[in-house]
């Protein structure tokens, strides 16, 4: 049995980023190839037969979806190949951007979050989620709901830096316009990308990367693994529920979830013995892209531990199919 804590927690760690390098590779062939579908079922099925590999009882709290809606890696599957093993839940996106893998674009990353049975938050129906993520000097500053003016100076007090010095990692959205001109109106500046705020968040989170915060609306599933990641990183996250589409609203409202609280990092993951790792898909801001070459797969992994607060990057080079044997 493979426990999550004491000196078994770097090779649960280890074996974990198998699972999203398998994910990455799997989701090469269709990168920059229009069909974001092929892509994202690719990478599903490796995700899922590297995940059943592992000697764990894994729920998938956060998947691709309800069982009548996705085959695999569905909420409240149980993965991993020991019943009797280590009780865990999963949280996975075995392509976060998937539409940016598809055209090309930078900032596709495979993610997984694992930690202590019940301990991850299950979003139910919403699927938008308002994020603000900082680094840890700014833990506990700074209130989400404060507008952007007050929380820019809050932050820039916390850093001891300028305003005119913060670089905010926004997603390039119609619905972040207004937030933008706010940004740059108080002096800050912004940067601008058309995918991957779970790569923002993360680089919010690490001290002197050169992204001092995300704020901004991004997907719901996203913010409870980058909830985890920060979490292990010592940094701050917040997330409120943002329905975009009125099918999203009224699922929300039937489900009893508040769009008005801003939810705590620590309610969102109840545990700071936490486990993530992100393979780069396409090259973006955090990581490498997959390269292929003739005999290996290169490929980039960040791998974090919560109940040491060590973060690791690794390079590795996966022998090919035809080679592996």
């Amino acid at each position: 049995m493979m426990s999550m804590t004491g000196e078994s927690a770097p090779l649960f760690l280890y074996a974990l980023r198998t699972v999203t390098e398998a994910a990455a590779v799997a989701a090469y062939d269709w990168i920059g190839r229009g069909r974001k579908e092929d892509g994202d079922g690719a990478a599903v099925d490796a995700m899922r037969e590297a995940l059943n590999q592992l000697a764990i009882d894994g729920v998938v709290v956060i998947g691709e979806g309800e069982k009548d809606e996705a085959p695999a890696l569905y909420n409240n599957e149980r993965v991993g190949q020991a019943a009797d093993a280590v009780q865990l839940d999963i949280a996975v996106d075995p392509i976060e951007g998937t539409t940016f893998m598809a055209t090309g674009q930078t900032n596709s990353l495979a993610v997984i979050a694992a930690a202590p049975r019940g301990s991850m938050m299950d979003p139910g129906p919403a699927f938008y989620m308002e994020k603000l993520a900082v680094p840890p000097a700014a833990k506990g500053k700074i209130d989400p709901a404060w507008p952007v003016e007050r929380r820019l100076t809050a932050l820039a007090q916390a850093l001891d830096k300028p305003i005119g010095e913060l670089t905010i990692y926004v997603l390039d959205k119609p619905r972040h316009r207004p937030m933008i001109e706010r940004i740059h109106e108080a002096g800050a500046r912004v940067a601008l990308y058309p995918a991957g705020d779970v790569a923002g968040a993360l680089m919010a989170a690490i001290p002197g990367s050169g992204i001092d915060a995300l704020m901004g609306t991004g997907g719901t599933p996203e913010g409870v693994m980058t909830a985890c990641a920060v979490r292990a990183l010592g940094g701050d996250f917040m997330g409120r529920l943002d329905p975009q589409l009125p099918s999203e609203q009224i699922a929300v409202r039937d489900a009893g979830l508040s769009t008005e609280n801003w939810y705590a990092m620590e309610d969102m993951i109840r545990s700071q013995n936490v486990f993530f790792c992100a393979t780069g898909i396409t090259s973006g801001l955090l990581l490498d892209g997959v390269q292929r070459h003739p005999a290996h797969h290169r490929v980039h992994t960040m791998m974090i531990s919560g109940a040491s607060g060590e973060r690791q990057f690794l390079t590795n080079w996966r022998p090919r199919d035809s080679v592996a044997g």
